[in-house]
């Protein structure tokens, strides 16, 4: 009966060289707790494949999915820089230095270009793990100089939005990028180069306020956070309960703030479709 008994002499792996999964093996769902290999995650468009849920993840997986291979990108050199002196419990400085050498992104936005079944398309993509995504000089900067180059290229713009809102180390330096970004869009616009915005989990505070709703389409993946201020602090501010899925971007499908909404695995098919249909009626309007 020695099978319900534990055996001192028997063969036994002493706990320090017992292995464990390596990181970036597995991965564990945020709502459904399901274990999938990180391979078959990836191959899924980082989605679970039991529940749907859209794992967070940054803009270079946007562009492995969006275009057709191929990208380049652009506007690499730029740098925030603390020009405030600002100090909180760590300096911006030192906050900066830390983003880059965990992320090894420049800033909370990524611009590339490629094309996407042969159609060109510039996406200047955010990226939430680079300072919680915040609007900054750069970011800002950054989509200005998009829109120069896609009106100068006559190519169509998608931002993909992901961001905590402004960067409040830079002050009033940050909240003028609302003004900046929306004022170079309605240059966008007269010169008839179409706009996409695609909002992801989460788009709040300043960037919902500007650029993310001013798209020609808004439109986002499914259960994403969008909204100004957080649920928490609005149910704070007036005292009540909020509705159901509030601020969820099924909720504002139904309220009619969002055109639609599209899952992750049809996100390039989706895209080919409109860069189609407003190629079209682009060339219309020049022959008009």
């Amino acid at each position: 009966m020695t099978w319900f008994t534990r055996l001192k002499d028997g063969i036994q792996t002493a706990t320090k060289f017992k292995k464990e999964a390596p990181d970036g093996l597995w991965n564990k769902c945020k709502r459904c707790n399901e274990m999938t290999t990180f391979k078959e995650l990836k191959e899924n468009s980082f989605v679970c494949p039991k529940c749907e849920y859209h794992e967070r993840i940054g803009s270079h997986d946007y562009f492995e999915i969006i275009f057709d291979g191929k990208f380049n990108l652009l506007f690499e050199d730029l740098r925030s820089k603390d020009f405030l002196a600002f100090n909180d419990l760590k300096s911006y400085a030192e906050r900066l230095d830390v983003a880059w050498s965990k992320t090894d992104l420049g800033d909370a936005i990524t611009v590339g270009e490629g094309k996407v079944n042969r159609k060109p398309l510039v996406v200047a993509a955010m990226d939430f793990k680079f300072i919680g995504g915040s609007m900054g000089s750069v970011v800002g900067e950054k989509i200005a100089m998009s829109i120069d180059h896609c009106i100068n290229q006559k190519v169509p713009l998608m931002i993909i939005s992901k961001s905590g809102g402004a960067r409040m180390m830079e002050s009033a330096f940050s909240l003028m990028q609302m003004a900046k970004t929306s004022a170079k869009l309605s240059q966008l616009s007269k010169a008839g180069i179409p706009y996409f915005s695609f909002m992801t989990d989460p788009t709040t505070g300043g960037v919902t306020a500007s650029f993310a709703m001013l798209g020609d389409l808004n439109f986002s993946e499914p259960e994403a956070l969008i909204g100004f201020a957080g649920p928490r602090v609005i149910k704070e501010t007036i005292k009540q309960d909020l509705p159901e899925g509030f601020q969820t971007s099924e909720f504002l499908l139904d309220h009619g703030f969002l055109d639609f909404i599209v899952h992750r695995k049809n996100l390039r098919q989706r895209l080919d479709d409109l860069l189609f249909l407003f190629s079209r009626s682009t060339a219309s309007a020049t022959e008009a």
